[in-house]
């Protein structure tokens, strides 16, 4: 039986996606890229925003019309709209044949083959994840799965003991950049954020797991190691050491065939400094800061069940910087939160100015269901929230661009993501993957996906980079 696995979302859905991969694979699927010439459809969703709903639905009901086709025979929904909606969402979009919950990822090939059956699936109701037991990001019986080609870690000879856990993962995207998952779910409490509530409590995964998977990735040709999770600062505090991502970083970056290890999503309050020099300063750690630090005025970010302020938000970019001058800052900014004043608006342009981030995502405020927020008082109205939203993107589009043009003349070292006919085009170290642009190559020569290469930049495009290349490093050089 063939099954196409179509992944929405961020990268730790990627990551789901492709362990589910592993578990459909290893039971006997075969995996098909393209959704018209499977069996079954896994459409994994994503549950975020609005707009992200949306799309999750829109191409469930995409994969449903590809039954009158003749050869789908099932079209199955997973992942976080998945778990937040079950129930609702089943009842809702009857085009899908079962809406599965997290809880039914260690059986997804059993599940998936009674589907296909007829037999009927009851889909859950969704519960609070946080008061449930928490969701392990890798399972701790993966022992006894293996993928066909993939084998045993010590098999295939990364150093793995014969009785650790085989490799569940199946690469779905054969790009020389992976995701590598650090944790699951959060103990914050935003109050504009559901997250919590679907992805339940914070769980860090142990670091020799994080590290056999890594090895196993660098055998799959991957040369830059994306850290994901939830919130990256807070990776060891349940395992009874909060310094613990310091540690681990050097011993990913000194996998042979890792180029480059990349962090994702620091909650700035709990940015130390022994954090900040580790990304700043360990070899092949690429100095790249993806701070959330969602709004600058003191008062807005007490509503969000946040801390800071413009002055702290500047201190901890004048540490990164003090460190890696050439760093790579990214974040996200919500505008229109209830009770936002002008004055609070202003406080954040102001800030947005003086912080000089390379990429700055905008979004509107709406309400989520289940959260603090939504039972607020000072709600704009939407026209407003639309406004400040279109005034601050404008903004930041000129900053972003404005820190690229101070990029000219820079040596950067850009992994390729693709060539073709002469045209080469990848990241740069302050470049993270899908949101922060990209860097064009000129006079690449013969160089191939997966190559670092050394070059100059000459010229810009918005956030994207346009650069002379030097002679490409070798196979081995770090980032």
């Amino acid at each position: 039986m063939s099954v196409a696995v179509v992944t929405l979302g961020c990268a730790r859905n990627e990551v789901d996606s492709e362990e589910l991969a592993g578990r459909l694979e290893a039971d006997g699927f075969v995996l098909v890229a393209d959704p018209g010439d499977a069996d079954t459809v896994v459409v994994n969703t994503c549950g975020f925003v609005e707009a992200a709903k949306k799309d999750s639905v829109d191409t469930l009901l995409e994969a449903a019309d590809l039954k009158e086709q003749g050869r789908t025979q099932a079209v199955v929904a997973v992942g976080c709209l998945a778990e937040r909606y079950g129930k609702d969402l089943a009842e809702s979009l009857p085009e899908a044949d079962a809406v599965l919950g997290f809880d039914d990822y260690p059986d997804i090939a059993a599940r998936l083959r009674s589907i296909v059956a007829g037999e009927a699936h009851q889909a859950h109701t969704p519960s609070d994840r946080r008061r449930l037991l928490p969701i392990s990001p890798v399972d701790r019986d993966a022992s006894a799965i293996s993928v066909p080609g993939h084998g045993d870690l010590a098999e295939i000879g990364v150093g793995a003991p014969a009785t650790g856990p085989r490799a569940v993962r199946r690469r779905l995207d054969a790009g020389p950049m992976a995701p590598l998952k650090l944790a699951s779910g959060c103990d914050r409490r935003c109050s504009f954020c559901a997250i919590p509530s679907f992805r339940g409590s914070f769980v860090s995964r142990r670091p020799s797991d994080v590290l056999q998977e890594a090895q196993w990735l660098a055998t799959q040709g991957v040369r830059e190691l994306f850290l994901v999770s939830e919130n990256s600062t807070s990776y060891g505090k349940d395992l009874g050491d909060l310094r613990l991502l310091e540690t681990l970083l050097p011993e990913l970056a000194g996998i042979d065939g890792i180029a480059r290890v990349r962090v994702s999503y620091l909650q700035p309050a709990e940015t130390r400094p022994g954090l900040v020099e580790a990304i700043a300063s360990t070899p092949g750690v690429v100095p790249y800061f993806d701070l959330s630090f969602q709004h600058a005025s003191a008062t807005v970010l007490r509503r969000m069940r946040r801390f800071g302020d413009p002055e702290s938000f500047l201190g901890l970019l004048e540490q990164i910087r003090g460190l890696a001058p050439e760093a790579g800052v990214r974040s996200n900014v919500i505008v229109g939160f209830p009770g936002e004043t002008e004055d609070d608006l202003q406080v954040l342009c102001d800030f947005l100015e003086a912080a000089r981030m390379d990429v700055t995502g905008v979004f509107g405020y709406s309400d989520e269901d289940g959260t603090e927020a939504a039972t607020y008082d000072g709600k704009l109205d939407d026209d407003e929230v639309r406004a400040r939203t279109e005034h601050v993107t404008a903004l930041v589009e000129e900053l972003n661009a404005q820190r690229a043009e101070e990029r000219v003349g820079e040596t950067v070292t850009v992994l390729v993501e693709s060539a073709e006919d002469g045209v080469a085009e990848g990241r740069a170290a302050h470049q993270g993957p899908e949101v922060d642009g990209t860097t064009r190559l000129e006079d690449a020569g013969a160089v191939t996906v997966g190559h670092l290469v050394t070059a100059t930049v000459v010229a810009t495009d918005g956030v994207d980079l346009v650069a002379r290349a030097d002679v490409p490093q070798q196979e081995g050089a770090r980032a």
